[in-house]
């Protein structure tokens, strides 16, 4: 806790001054372009991975990045998603998976989950993923199950994203763009991912 409150007192004295206008305009202003689901994973960081100023990005974090598909009983993911596309109009949602992710490492290896059901429940949202896995055509020369079921999981969720009336309207309208990314913890490289044919390409050299 004390590195947290040592890091409120350099953002207070070190970087709000120097972003100060910005601030004040944020504080009437709601705006950003791209709704960005990542996992909760601490090691992947949305703003930093994108360089992105505070205001420009809407963020949902969830384990594996799962965006259950939709049903009438709203939850928070579902109530994020149609704020951000309905109410804030984003013109891209980017899903981004990424390497050694622990839900997906959970569900290729088949870890006994029977002492965390919450997180078993959670984890069955990537049902459509495990089942696309020994399909995987697209597998890349040498990536592991692991790699390839991250890989799957983006597609699934990006699937999943489709049925949410809010977004199936906006991609009706071509307002919206569905983006699928894969982002690589030790190199720091970022893939874009091709729903179709679930190949992946360099997002940036």
């Amino acid at each position: 806790m004390h590195e947290l409150v040592e890091g409120v007192a350099h953002f207070q004295r070190g970087v709000f001054p120097a972003k100060a206008a910005r601030f004040q305009h944020l504080a009437t202003t709601h705006r950003p372009s791209t709704l960005f689901i990542s996992c909760s994973d601490a090691r992947v960081i949305p703003e930093l991975i994108t360089q992105s100023e505070p205001g420009e990005l809407f963020v949902i974090r969830t384990a594996g990045n799962l965006v259950p598909a939709y049903t009438p009983h709203a939850d928070g993911v579902a109530a994020s998603v149609e704020y951000a596309v309905a109410v804030l109009g984003v013109s891209d949602i980017v899903v981004c998976g990424h390497s050694a992710c622990g839900a997906m490492t959970a569900l290729a290896d088949g870890h006994d989950l029977a002492d965390l059901p919450a997180v078993a429940h959670w984890l069955r949202h990537a049902d459509a993923s495990l089942a696309r896995a020994p399909h995987a055509a697209s597998a890349e020369p040498g990536e592991n199950k692991v790699s390839v079921l991250v890989r799957n999981n983006v597609i699934a969720q990006l699937a999943n994203l489709a049925t949410h009336p809010s977004v199936a309207r906006a991609l009706a309208a071509k307002t919206l763009t569905l983006r699928g990314w894969v982002y690589d913890i030790p190199t720091g490289a970022v893939d874009q991912l091709d729903p179709g044919t679930g190949s992946s390409a360099a997002l940036a050299a």
